[in-house]
């Protein structure tokens, strides 16, 4: 039987879970992951997990940190005076917004506190600073 390899095409089914058991995503009820191993598509301890397995197998996997979202990076969270927020946001904790990079490139944020006076941009991924558990099953190798 083939196990799945660097450059192969596979389809999966997972259930992310935080370290507490909260799920933070799942593809049981929808079509399955597609993506090539090794594109870097995914994150690496992802990727890392399936290498090996065989379509059929299932497996738990801890992804730690560095092979998830990298750590939390407190120089990632800007504190903007709140006359620079655009007048007709009424801003909430936990909004995404894109803030405009001076190149051009928009970089995903979400508001994580507010004040009268300010508001606190945090510009890592929500997962950042986790170590991820992953219920994986090869569901076809491409």
């Amino acid at each position: 039987m083939a196990h799945a390899q660097q450059g192969d095409k596979v389809r999966v089914h997972y259930t992310g879970k935080l370290d507490d058991g909260t799920v933070f995503d799942s593809s049981t009820e929808g079509e399955p992951l597609e993506f090539t191993i090794g594109e870097g598509n995914i994150i690496p301890g992802f990727e890392i997990a399936v290498v090996g397995m065989s379509p059929g197998d299932s497996k738990t996997e801890t992804i730690p940190i560095e092979q998830a979202y990298g750590p939390h990076r407190e120089e990632m969270v800007l504190v903007v005076d709140r006359a620079q927020m655009p007048a007709e946001l009424a801003p909430e904790v936990g909004q995404q917004l894109q803030i405009q990079q001076p190149s051009g490139e928009a970089i995903p944020v979400v508001i994580t506190d507010i004040s009268d006076s300010e508001v606190t941009l945090d510009a890592n991924h929500p997962l950042a600073g986790e170590d991820l558990v992953f219920e994986i099953q090869l569901v076809e190798i491409a």
